[in-house]
């Protein structure tokens, strides 16, 4: 991976979130790339629960300042920063005030889905585009991990699809079968219709579940990883249809050649 650019979008990361097979694999895959001689940015949400002092987040203030229209509303974007120390890695996380603030990420006390997780996906992957054109950092591969970064895709094919610094991009998502159970807001379709994006591309989401979600994400990208040895049916066949390349499940202890062979002969071929 010698001086490939690969860009890391993720739901989840450790050491900021608890353990789980997202959080690991998004911090192990970038290990790997950085390890191997690869230039890597890593980007997630700054939910509430992440101890800011602990892990010593930090805004940079010529990231922010810019406001994000999500639904006919201005939502001000903020960006900060944090060192892995061990690894020497950095990571950027997307704030917002209204989407992020809550000491929880994804779900309230009672295990319920917050009623604006569809937004805060779509100001995410939004925010994720707008602070790398800032950064001007133009990346060989997205690789795209966790359901609140599964617009990414769609946004970088449709709504960013003239943004030259992504012109020769390669999307990468990785299907996990941990999801959530329900449905995101049933007007989540037309909050993404508000951005330009066209009804056609966005049918899947007439029901915004964890599988249609995933659907969306591997529809705009250009190769699949199989993440967790239990993925839904309906996804892998969904995935068979598609013809892109797809990487089956690898154990995270012997998913490193796996992963830099598919990068290198599969996406970047």
């Amino acid at each position: 991976m010698n001086g490939k650019k690969i860009l890391f979008v993720s739901s989840e990361l450790v050491p900021y979130l608890p353990e789980n097979e997202v959080s690991l694999m998004s911090y192990e895959a970038p290990r790997m790339v950085n390890a191997s001689g690869g230039q890597i940015r890593i980007f997630m949400p700054r939910y509430g629960n992440i101890n800011e002092r602990r892990h010593q987040l930090h805004e940079v203030i010529r990231l922010s300042g810019m406001n994000l229209v999500i639904n006919d509303l201005d939502m001000p974007l903020i960006i900060k920063v944090a060192s892995i120390p061990k690894e020497r890695i950095q990571v950027y996380f997307i704030d917002n005030e209204e989407y992020f603030k809550r000491k929880a990420t994804f779900t309230d006390e009672d295990g319920n889905l917050f009623a604006d997780n569809d937004e805060r996906a779509i100001f995410f992957a939004k925010g994720v585009v707008e602070t790398v054109k800032k950064l001007n950092w133009s990346p060989d591969i997205i690789h795209v991990h966790g359901w609140m970064a599964s617009l990414l895709p769609l946004y970088l094919r449709k709504y960013y699809a003239d943004e030259p610094i992504f012109a020769d991009s390669k999307i990468v998502t990785s299907i996990y079968g941990r999801g959530f159970e329900g449905e995101l807001d049933p007007n989540m379709k037309n909050k993404i219709a508000f951005d330009g994006i066209d009804a056609d591309s966005i049918t899947t989401l007439e029901k915004a579940s964890y599988n249609n979600l995933l659907k969306v994400a591997v529809d705009y990208s250009d190769a699949v990883i199989f993440a967790s040895e239990d993925i839904p049916e309906e996804l892998t066949a969904y995935v068979d249809k598609l013809q892109i390349p797809a990487l089956p499940y690898v154990s995270i202890q012997e998913f490193e050649e796996a992963y830099t062979q598919f990068y290198t002969t599969e996406v970047l071929k």
